[in-house]
Protein backbone atom coordinates (compact mmCIF):
# COMPACT_ATOMS: atom_id res chain seq x y z
CA UNK A 1 0.00 0.00 0.00
CA UNK A 2 1.90 2.94 -1.11
CA UNK A 3 2.02 5.94 1.48
CA UNK A 4 -0.05 9.65 1.65
CA UNK A 5 0.89 12.49 3.40
CA UNK A 6 3.83 12.86 5.93
CA UNK A 7 3.59 8.73 7.47
CA UNK A 8 7.14 7.99 7.49
CA UNK A 9 9.15 8.80 11.30
CA UNK A 10 12.49 8.20 11.87
CA UNK A 11 13.15 5.04 13.13
CA UNK A 12 10.51 2.96 11.43
CA UNK A 13 11.48 -0.45 9.13
CA UNK A 14 10.29 0.59 5.82
CA UNK A 15 9.96 -1.63 2.31
CA UNK A 16 10.28 -0.11 -0.99
CA UNK A 17 7.93 -1.24 -3.34
CA UNK A 18 9.95 -1.05 -6.36
CA UNK A 19 12.82 -2.79 -5.37
CA UNK A 20 12.12 -4.72 -2.32
CA UNK A 21 14.91 -2.97 -0.41
CA UNK A 22 14.14 -3.25 3.32
CA UNK A 23 15.83 -1.22 6.46
CA UNK A 24 15.37 1.60 9.11
CA UNK A 25 14.10 5.21 8.06
CA UNK A 26 17.37 7.04 9.48
CA UNK A 27 16.91 10.73 7.22
CA UNK A 28 14.34 12.19 5.96
CA UNK A 29 14.50 15.67 4.04
CA UNK A 30 11.90 18.01 2.56
CA UNK A 31 12.84 19.35 -0.70
CA UNK A 32 11.28 23.22 -2.15
CA UNK A 33 8.35 22.00 -3.48
CA UNK A 34 6.96 19.29 -1.30
CA UNK A 35 8.54 16.20 -2.11
CA UNK A 36 9.81 14.24 1.24
CA UNK A 37 12.67 11.60 0.72
CA UNK A 38 13.54 8.64 3.36
CA UNK A 39 16.81 7.28 3.47
CA UNK A 40 17.06 3.82 4.59
CA UNK A 41 19.86 2.03 6.40
CA UNK A 42 19.73 -1.94 5.44
CA UNK A 43 19.97 -4.72 8.71
CA UNK A 44 22.62 -6.37 6.93
CA UNK A 45 25.55 -7.01 6.62
CA UNK A 46 28.10 -7.72 3.59
CA UNK A 47 31.48 -8.77 4.71
CA UNK A 48 31.16 -7.95 8.24
CA UNK A 49 30.72 -4.38 7.19
CA UNK A 50 27.01 -2.50 7.00
CA UNK A 51 25.64 -2.17 3.44
CA UNK A 52 25.10 1.01 1.82
CA UNK A 53 22.05 3.46 2.34
CA UNK A 54 19.91 4.24 -0.03
CA UNK A 55 17.16 7.16 -0.77
CA UNK A 56 13.57 7.18 -1.80
CA UNK A 57 10.65 9.58 -2.67
CA UNK A 58 7.91 8.71 0.80
CA UNK A 59 5.20 7.65 -1.45
CA UNK A 60 7.06 4.44 -2.93
CA UNK A 61 8.10 3.29 0.49
CA UNK A 62 5.54 0.83 2.88
CA UNK A 63 5.99 0.49 7.00
CA UNK A 64 6.67 -2.36 8.33
CA UNK A 65 7.70 -1.98 11.78
CA UNK A 66 6.69 1.52 13.32
CA UNK A 67 9.35 2.86 15.60
CA UNK A 68 11.30 -0.15 15.72
CA UNK A 69 13.90 1.82 16.66
CA UNK A 70 13.42 4.29 19.30
CA UNK A 71 14.65 7.84 18.69
CA UNK A 72 15.35 10.96 21.24
CA UNK A 73 14.43 14.78 21.24
CA UNK A 74 18.39 14.84 21.59
CA UNK A 75 20.46 15.53 18.28
CA UNK A 76 24.33 15.35 17.87
CA UNK A 77 23.74 18.64 17.04
CA UNK A 78 25.10 21.82 18.90
CA UNK A 79 24.41 21.85 22.77
CA UNK A 80 23.29 24.75 24.72
CA UNK A 81 25.41 27.82 24.23
CA UNK A 82 26.95 29.46 27.52
CA UNK A 83 26.94 32.79 28.55
CA UNK A 84 30.62 33.87 28.58
CA UNK A 85 31.80 36.09 31.03
CA UNK A 86 33.03 39.55 29.61
CA UNK A 87 36.28 40.01 30.25
CA UNK A 88 37.44 42.01 33.11
CA UNK A 89 38.85 45.57 32.19
CA UNK A 90 41.21 47.10 34.71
Amino acid sequence: MALTGEQVKLGDIVRDDITGFKGIAIGITKWLHGCRRITVQPQSLKDGKPTEQATFDEPQLTIVKTAAVPTTARTGGPGPVSARRHDVTR
